[in-house]
C-alpha cells in the first residue's frame, strides 16, 4: 500500500478480527486478509458499495458483469464480485462474511443454472444484518412455474415481502431491475 492510499479503517479491522476470532488464522492468513482488505479501499471511499453475487458460468457471468457495470455507472458507488478480490482463502464463507460486513448492499442475481449462489442465499436470510441490506434480481422463465425449487422459493418469498425482489427475463429487463436498486 502506498503512502497515498488510505489505511484500512479501524472499524473494518475490528470486523475482520471478530469474524476470524474462532479460527485463529496463521500469520500468512492474516497477511492475506489485510492484503484483500487493502484491495477493498473503494468500498469505504464511496457512499454506496455493492457486493454482487451470482453464477460464474459462461453465460450467466455476462449478466452478472452487466449488473456490476450498471451499478458502477452510479455516482459515488462501487460494485464488485467475489472473484474481484484476489487471493485463495481456505474458507470462502469467511471471505464472504468479511466482505458482506463492510458493504452497504448485497445483490444476488438468481438464475436456475448450476453453480448459483445457494450458500450465500442462506447466509443472506439467516443473518438480520445481511438480509436488511440485500436485494435479489430473480430471473423468470416463461415455460417453468417453479424453476428454483421449494427452498429457494422460500428465500425469494422473504425478499418479496420486503419489496427487495426484482424480476427480469431479458438482459434489458435486468438493466431495468438493476436501476430499481438503492
Amino acid at each position: 500500500m502506498s503512502d497515498e492510499e488510505p489505511s484500512v479503517p479501524d472499524e473494518i479491522l475490528r470486523s475482520a478480527t471478530e469474524q476470524l476470532e474462532e479460527e485463529e488464522p496463521s500469520l500468512a492468513d492474516n497477511e492475506e486478509i489485510l492484503h484483500a482488505l487493502s484491495e477493498l479501499t473503494p468500498i469505504y471511499e464511496n457512499e454506496r458499495s455493492y457486493f454482487v453475487l451470482g453464477n460464474y458460468d459462461r453465460e450467466p457471468i455476462r449478466r452478472l458483469n452487466l449488473v456490476v457495470d450498471r451499478l458502477n455507472r452510479r455516482t459515488d458507488a462501487y460494485a464488485f464480485r467475489m472473484v474481484d478480490i484476489r487471493g485463495e482463502w481456505d474458507n470462502s464463507i469467511q471471505k464472504f462474511c468479511l466482505i458482506a460486513d463492510i458493504v452497504t448492499h448485497l445483490v444476488g442475481v438468481a438464475e436456475k443454472e448450476p453453480s448459483d449462489f445457494l450458500v450465500e442465499q442462506g447466509l443472506l436470510v439467516g443473518t438480520t444484518e445481511y438480509f436488511s441490506k440485500s436485494h435479489v434480481l430473480k430471473r423468470e422463465y416463461e415455460d417453468e412455474e417453479h424453476p428454483f425449487g421449494w427452498m429457494q422459493d422460500g428465500v425469494f418469498d422473504l425478499f418479496e415481502r420486503e419489496g427487495r425482489l426484482h424480476y427480469w427475463r431479458t438482459e434489458e429487463d435486468l438493466v431495468d431491475a438493476t436501476g430499481e436498486l438503492p
